[in-house]
């Protein structure tokens, strides 16, 4: 196993080369946070196999409470991002391990005086492997500006669970998000071919966009959660996954098969949208994996 915290000063990226430590503490606020981690399958169990993190991200790592997924909680220590700050998350899941990541609480997204904040996600799972990546949700302060781009990599009959919720604007203050960027874009590859790829962008009147009957429709937040099962058709969980979606009320959602992904989305009030995507996430992990159907208890606080 090899960890590192940082500094660190030749680490390797989870792709393309990585700034110096001079480098990224340059520019007047600007932070560039990276976690990397890495499990393997030893013992009969999941064991972490490699971390390497840089302020200000760290990983902590709970008791799984009898779950056989290995956990990860990632935390932000900054408190939220500003305009300009970066982040490069990366997970590798090697052939037979079982792993979840997700994060300690929802990531704040601050107004930004023209910079966007970067996040870029790189997630590999190895054969017969399986991931879940769950973080809670991000709060789009009015002027945020977010880029976030999540790239998946899955080897034969790998599997993987996750998607992300994204909030518009901080709903109990009275804030909405009016102004600013949300550039989000997914891409789902096996064994090497793009089997899904999504993208999200709202820029300009951003605030019309929402409102928009044809786009969000006013609503407060929004969702995507993706399931690649390790074997079988994804069209055989749509049934049970659509009545899991209909027990929640005043939430308007959908499920579809595409690419052998099961794709899911909402649009509601973020609490509701937030107890209807756990509920699903629980229901999908244990029909694809025969996992406990609960979600670690940082969900439920």
């Amino acid at each position: 196993m090899s960890i590192s915290l940082a500094p660190h000063p030749n680490p390797l990226p989870a792709g393309g080369e990585r700034e110096s430590d001079a480098e990224w503490r340059t520019g007047e606020g600007r932070v560039h946070g990276v976690a990397e981690i890495g499990f393997a399958r030893r013992d009969g169990a999941t064991r972490l196999a490699h971390l390497y993190q840089r302020d200000p991200l760290r990983v902590l790592f709970p008791g799984a409470d009898g779950d056989p997924a290995a956990l990860a909680v990632i935390v932000t220590t900054s408190g939220g991002l500003v305009a300009g700050d970066r982040l490069d998350i990366a997970v590798n899941v090697v052939a037979g391990a079982v792993a979840h990541v997700t994060g300690s609480a929802a990531e704040k997204l601050y107004r930004s005086t023209g910079a966007t904040t970067e996040i870029a996600q790189r997630l590999s799972v190895g054969a017969g492997g399986w991931l879940e990546f769950l973080p809670p949700e991000a709060i789009l302060f009015d002027g945020a500006r977010l880029r976030r781009n999540t790239h998946v990599e899955l080897a034969g009959n790998a599997g993987f669970l996750g998607g992300g919720i994204v909030v518009f604007g901080r709903r109990a203050r009275g804030e909405r998000f009016t102004h600013g960027l949300l550039h989000e874009v997914w891409e789902v590859r096996r064994d090497g071919a793009l089997v899904w790829g999504d993208a999200l962008r709202v820029d300009g009147d951003v605030a019309a966009i929402i409102e928009d009957p044809a786009c969000f429709d006013g609503a407060a937040a929004c969702a995507t959660l993706i399931l690649a099962p390790p074997s079988g058709d994804p069209k055989a969980y749509i049934e049970d996954a659509r009545a899991a979606q209909q027990r929640t009320s005043c939430i308007r959602a959908g499920i579809t098969a595409v690419g052998g992904l099961l794709v899911a989305r909402w649009l509601g009030e973020p609490p509701a949208l937030r107890r209807a995507y756990a509920d699903l996430a629980c229901h999908l992990r244990a029909a694809a994996m025969g996992l406990p159907a609960r979600l670690p208890r940082l969900w439920h606080v």
